[in-house]
């Protein structure tokens, strides 16, 4: 008889090994570098679902996945399944991935955020790896520091990540206070203990405004956009929802567009917030003499309304907006979605109209004529 001959078996595990690296950050991009759809963005999403069920959608254009459970399925370490990820998303639906893979969510953040577009970067599961990664990154590299937190941190010397992780716990505590301080320090250590919490696609809502012409007038375009946010608003608040962020698509004479996406300081249905991040998104545009054909905004990363946190405030005038918004919002239960819309709305022509005396006659069509 010929004996058989059997594959090696793989060498076990040593039992105090550290898990391999699986936690998977992917940027979704167009072939031609611009944004994904929300329609691609779902598919993409079912993408990473062939590979785990731990996915976490990061609205408009990233996702988390947690595949240390699917290493033995696949028979694969990360990055090979990162592979695998990136040239289905190329081939199936021509979008192109960025991946930064490692222990936790923060170093897999940052690992794609260092990374070139299409390319798989892995932060090793290693002390010594993790600390030659973050040592010489700036402040604000770490997610969650902002500008004004990052400036606080560089009066002080504290400019790069190295630094604030050598930085005595107390010192921290007193810069940016006991809660805040140990985070940031724990996050320049590379520590993120924060797990993959999976979502289902975060619902959108969108208005769009046609120009009847190729429009020049930056006003006429603002005026397009405060009725469209105004229009938003009052469909999530009927909804009961409020949005975490605000794109902004503005589509050209040539039939080119910009997309430009922003998230908002507290998740929110109010008519004025939602209309001073479209101002701000089309003012960072920088359009001088663009010939605009369509303006468009889509309220993103839907909530319900009763479940998000409000920061109360102190300003009596708020109080009132959201008091007058409400009356609008009844008024216009009663009496149609028109009854009611902002003035600036109308242009500067309609509002110098004076309005018809009580019990005059509007004129005849000979009105006017000499």
């Amino acid at each position: 008889m010929t004996p058989t001959t059997r594959p090696p078996a793989t060498p076990p595990r040593p039992t105090g090994a550290a898990r391999p690296p699986g936690m998977l950050h992917v940027r979704f991009r167009n072939a031609h570098d611009t944004p994904v759809s929300a329609g691609q963005f779902e598919q993409l999403l079912g993408l990473l679902a062939q590979f785990t069920p731990m996915v976490e959608a990061l609205p408009p254009d990233a996702a988390l996945a947690d595949v240390r459970g699917a290493l033995r399925y696949f028979d694969r370490d990360a990055a090979g399944i990162a592979e695998l990820i990136r040239l289905r998303a190329l081939a199936w639906h021509g979008v192109r991935c960025t991946i930064g893979i490692a222990a936790n969510p923060l170093l897999a953040r940052m690992a794609a955020q260092a990374a070139a577009p299409g390319e798989i970067r892995t932060v090793p599961d290693d002390a010594e790896a993790v600390t030659a990664f973050l040592d010489r990154r700036p402040a604000s590299a770490l997610h969650g520091v902002g500008p004004a937190t990052a400036r606080a941190l560089s009066a002080y010397g504290l400019d790069s990540v190295g630094r604030i992780a050598a930085a005595p716990p107390g010192t921290l505590q007193r810069i940016l206070g006991a809660r805040t301080g140990r985070v940031v320090q724990d996050r320049a250590r590379g520590i993120d203990p924060t797990p993959v919490v999976p979502n289902a696609v975060a619902r959108s809502m969108g208005a769009e405004h046609r120009f009847v012409h190729d429009e020049l007038d930056p006003d006429r375009r603002r005026r397009a956009l405060l009725s469209l946010a105004d229009d938003l608003g009052a469909r999530l608040r009927t909804t009961g929802q409020v949005a975490r962020a605000l794109t902004l698509t503005v589509r050209y004479a040539d039939r080119s567009t910009t997309t430009r996406t922003r998230r908002l300081a507290e998740p929110t249905a109010h008519g004025p917030a939602l209309t001073e991040a479209a101002y701000a998104l089309h003012a960072a545009l920088g359009l001088q003499r663009a010939r605009v054909r369509a303006v468009a905004l889509r309220a993103e990363d839907l909530c319900r309304a009763e479940l998000a946190a409000h920061q109360l405030s102190f300003d009596p005038s708020d109080d009132k907006a959201h008091r007058i918004e409400a009356a609008v919002d009844r008024a216009r239960a009663r009496f149609g979605a028109g009854a009611v819309r902002p003035a600036a709305t109308l242009g500067p022509a309609a509002r110098r109209t004076p309005p018809p005396k009580h019990g005059s006659k509007p004129p005849g069509p000979g009105a006017g004529r000499h």
